[in-house]
């Protein structure tokens, strides 16, 4: 290619459409009649000549899937493994620009992460994410219809011999979805069309999916922070705490599952929150009734009402569309979205417990985890 090709450029190209093919497995480019969207399935290898310090281990699968209003992947690490579908919106040009060129990575970790989490439970990690086009950022019907296509085309694949799919796997594929960001009120979708198509296991293809389909939705019967919280409880138990009488922190808010239930369940006195939209903090406690209300909303916190913070000169809510922000400390920043990205480091961040619960992607990395756990003048915990 290098001697045939005088662009080094087109050459880069030209040879990476070659290491896909060589890696490509299964695809439904060919298939009879109009596909939803076109998913090519690519052995874990295809990553093998990335940086360690970006993929550290080879995935078993990984999938490319390209819609009409979307495109996105689906990786897993073991054959059989879950994890949820993550649907992603971009508020700006700006924002998608930087979605586009992190997806395949944040894909990867999410995915890598679901495979440590699952390490006492028979099925592997696994992780899927759908990132919407500009124009097409409504979740109820753009993304609603993208999801469709997004699962629809994965069928074909696992239903390769039924769509008459040339597949050079040695058995049929097995895939399973679950919730994630934007796709919970979905999984009843998926299961259904999976069941239209034909599909023999259509009702495991989806967890969290209606209990009419024998689900248990995640979102109403809060499974995770049922039962990540009573650590949490059973620790100050043991230490003769009141839970109530603790501050605390989170990162992830309202609008996520994990955020909405934590806050929910939880009796604490809850200082500060920094999630995709912004950061709330109240020294006295953030006003309970409030954030109830975001989480039955699932909402993020820059709703929360700024006539709800108290009346302490330290209170501050921040948005990620604020420009040219002063906190009470002086600090001052060009905008809302440089506060939520600096928050965890901040004097601010600082309580009786961290609940991590997610949050934009990289809200703790290695960059700043020294900043966020540590003084950075007493080195001392700041939880």
């Amino acid at each position: 290619v290098d001697d045939q090709v005088g662009s080094r450029f087109d050459a880069k190209i030209l040879k990476t459409l070659l290491k896909l093919s060589a890696h490509l497995q299964m695809t439904n480019f060919f298939k009879a009649g109009t596909a939803s969207a076109i998913a090519m399935r690519f052995d874990g290898e295809v990553l093998a000549d990335r940086p360690r310090t970006l993929f550290s281990r080879i995935p078993y699968a990984v999938y490319l899937v390209v819609g009409r209003s979307f495109y996105g992947f689906h990786i897993r690490f073991t054959e059989i493994a879950r994890g949820g579908i993550r649907l992603i919106l971009s508020r700006n040009r700006q924002v998608y620009k930087k979605n586009c060129a992190t997806l395949l990575e944040e894909n990867y970790n999410l995915a890598f992460t679901q495979q440590l989490k699952n390490k006492d439970i028979p099925e592997g990690g696994s992780k899927g994410t759908i990132l919407m086009d500009m124009d097409s950022q409504n979740l109820n019907t753009s993304g609603r219809d993208a999801f469709n296509s997004y699962v629809d085309a994965l069928l074909d694949c696992i239903l390769a011999k039924e769509t008459g799919l040339y597949s050079n796997l040695s058995k049929p594929e097995m895939l399973f979805f679950g919730p994630d960001e934007n796709t919970a009120g979905f999984m009843k979708l998926g299961a259904l069309r999976a069941k239209a198509r034909g599909y023999k296991y259509w009702k495991s293809l989806t967890t969290g999916k209606s209990a009419v389909l024998g689900g248990i939705p995640h979102d109403k019967y809060a499974m995770t922070t049922n039962s990540i919280h009573p650590y949490a409880t059973e620790l100050l138990n043991k230490l003769g705490v009141e839970e109530s009488k603790l501050t605390k922190v989170m990162s992830g808010g309202p609008d996520g599952d994990l955020g909405s239930n934590e806050i929910l369940i939880s009796k604490d006195k809850t200082i500060a929150i920094c999630d995709g939209t912004g950061v709330a903090y109240d020294p006295q406690g953030l006003n309970r009734e409030e954030l109830t209300r975001l989480a039955h909303l699932r909402v993020g916190v820059a709703n929360f009402s700024r006539d709800k913070l108290s009346s302490d000169p330290k209170a501050f809510l921040v948005t990620i569309d604020d420009k040219d922000v002063t906190l009470p400390n002086g600090d001052h920043f060009k905008s809302g979205v440089e506060v939520r990205n600096h928050f965890p480091e901040m004097e601010y961040f600082s309580a009786d417990l961290f609940i991590p619960c997610g949050g934009r992607p990289g809200t703790i990395n290695i960059g700043n985890v020294d900043k966020t756990m540590f003084n950075p003048e007493t080195k001392e915990l700041k939880f």
